[in-house]
C-alpha cells in the first residue's frame, strides 16, 4: 500500500487561468499566487509562458525565487509548443528553466481543420517527439506532453502519440480534454487503457463546459492510479480558465479527501494543506476583480451557511449533521478586522511619512532613509502595476526582496 501510486496538483491559475477572456493578472499578482500555492503545498505552478517576451522578466524573478527556496519545494513550470524553436528560445530566455509541458494537437479534428496541412498525424509525433528530445538535452528535469484535445482523439492515435513521448523522454502524458466533452465514465475509460498500454504517469487537464470538469479530474486521476502510475491533476483557483473555467483547486481537494471511497484507496500528495483555502481564493478574488459565487465549495459566503430550521436545528446540535467537512479546515473562522475610520495607504503617489506608518502597522523595519525610500519607489510602481492597491502580503514581498520586485515591474518591449 505504501507504494501505491499518489495524486498531485499541478495548479495552472498563471497559465490557462489568465486566458480567461477579459481578465488578467499583474506579474506580481502571478508571484502572490506563486508563492501561495508554494504555502498550500501544490507540486508544481504552471507560472507563465517562457517563449512569450513580456513574461521574461517575471519567469526569470520567480527562478531565482525558486532558487533561493523561496518559492520550494514547489516546482516552477513552463508552457510551450511542441517544437524544437519553442525549446530553444525558452532556455535561451530562462537559462535556470527546469519543467517544461510541451504542447501539440492530436485529434483529427485539430490536425485537418487547425493544422491545414502543416502537419499530419506522423509529422505531429515526429515534432513533439524531437521537441523533448531538445528539452532534455538542454537540461530540463522534467518533460510533460500535452496531448491537446486528447478526448477527441483517436484511441489508437492517441497510445501511438504517448508511446512515443515515453519513448523520446517524457515524464508524463497530459490528457487535454480541450472542449469538456468527456463525462466521468469515458475519460475513465480512455486514460486506464492509455497509462496501462504505455506505463507512463498521466496529467488530466479539463474544462468545465459540461460542468463535469472535477468529476472528470477525480475519475481521471482514480483511472490513473487503478492502471499503476501517478496521477496529476491540473487545478485553477476558484475555477477560473477559458470559456466555463478549469477545475477548481479547493473543490478538487475537497472531492479528493471527502468523495466516498476516495481518501482510503486515492491517495493525495501529503504536502497539500487546505488550510491556505480561504486566503488563496480571496487573493485570487481580488487580484482577478472576480467575485467567489455564494455557493463555491469549501470557499463561498453559503458553503457554511444554514437558514432552514431544520437544518439551522442539526446543524446546531452537531454540526455533521449537515456539514461534509470543518470550515477551520479550509483557514476560516477567524474574525476579520475592517478599519472604519483613518486610514493611511501606500500608493502611486505617496510620501514617506504616509509610506512608513503603513509599514510600521506591519511591522516592517527599515534600516535607514535611503532603504525606505527605494522600496517606496518600488511601492509606487507596484501599484501603477497592478492598477488596484497592494495587500499586506504583496507590501510585504516588496520590502523583502526589493531586487526581484524590481524584476517582475521591468518590461522591455
Amino acid at each position: 500500500m505504501t507504494n501505491r501510486p499518489k495524486i498531485y496538483l499541478i495548479d495552472v491559475t498563471n497559465r490557462d487561468g489568465v486566458q480567461t477572456s477579459r481578465i488578467c493578472l499583474s506579474k506580481l499578482q502571478k508571484t502572490m499566487i506563486n508563492l501561495y500555492l508554494n504555502d498550500m503545498g501544490v507540486f508544481q505552478t504552471e507560472f507563465g509562458f517562457p517563449v512569450t517576451r513580456h513574461e521574461t522578466n517575471y519567469l526569470n524573478a520567480n527562478l531565482e525565487l525558486a532558487k533561493k527556496e523561496v518559492l520550494f519545494p514547489i516546482r516552477p513550470g513552463g508552457w510551450i509548443r511542441a517544437t524544437k524553436e519553442d525549446v530553444r528560445t525558452a532556455f535561451k530566455l530562462l537559462p535556470q528553466i527546469k519543467h517544461l509541458n510541451l504542447s501539440i494537437s492530436t485529434s483529427d479534428q485539430m490536425i485537418i481543420h487547425k493544422f491545414k496541412g502543416k502537419l499530419d498525424h506522423q509529422s505531429v509525433i515526429k515534432e513533439m517527439s524531437e521537441a523533448v528530445k531538445e528539452a532534455k538535452k538542454a537540461g530540463a528535469a522534467s518533460c510533460g506532453v500535452n496531448a491537446e484535445d486528447a478526448s477527441r482523439t483517436r484511441m489508437d492515435y492517441l497510445i501511438e502519440f504517448a508511446h512515443a513521448a515515453k519513448e523520446a523522454g517524457a515524464d508524463r502524458i497530459r490528457y487535454c480534454d480541450t472542449l469538456g466533452v468527456d463525462t466521468p465514465f469515458t475519460i475513465y475509460e480512455r486514460i486506464k487503457l492509455l497509462a496501462e498500454d504505455v506505463g507512463i504517469a498521466m496529467e488530466i487537464h479539463g474544462h468545465n463546459d459540461l460542468g463535469l470538469v472535477v468529476a472528470n479530474s477525480i475519475a481521471g486521476a482514480k483511472a490513473a492510479i487503478d492502471a499503476g502510475v501517478d496521477a496529476y491533476i491540473n487545478t485553477c483557483i476558484n475555477g477560473m480558465g477559458e470559456r466555463a473555467g478549469n477545475a477548481d483547486l479547493v473543490s478538487v481537494i475537497l472531492s479528493l479527501k471527502y468523495g466516498n471511497g476516495m481518501q482510503q484507496n486515492y491517495h493525495l500528495d501529503d504536502k497539500v494543506d487546505l488550510k491556505m483555502a480561504w486566503k488563496i481564493c480571496k487573493y485570487a478574488s481580488y487580484a482577478f476583480g472576480v467575485p467567489i459565487p455564494i455557493n463555491q465549495p469549501g470557499v463561498g459566503a453559503n458553503a457554511f451557511a444554514h437558514e432552514s430550521g431544520i437544518h439551522a436545528d442539526g446543524a446546531l446540535k452537531d454540526r455533521r449533521n449537515y456539514e461534509l467537512y470543518d470550515f477551520e479546515e479550509l483557514g476560516r473562522g477567524e474574525p476579520e478586522i475592517i478599519e472604519t475610520g483613518r486610514k493611511i495607504t501606500a500608493g502611486e503617489y505617496s510620501g514617506i511619512k504616509g509610506f512608513r506608518n503603513v509599514y510600521e502597522k506591519l511591522e516592517v523595519e527599515f534600516g535607514d532613509d535611503q532603504e525606505a525610500t527605494q522600496v517606496l519607489e518600488l511601492v509606487r510602481y507596484a501599484n501603477v502595476h497592478n492598477q488596484k492597491p497592494l495587500v499586506d502580503d504583496e507590501l510585504k514581498f516588496i520590502a523583502s526582496y526589493p531586487e526581484i520586485a524590481r524584476k517582475i515591474f521591468t518590461m522591455s518591449p
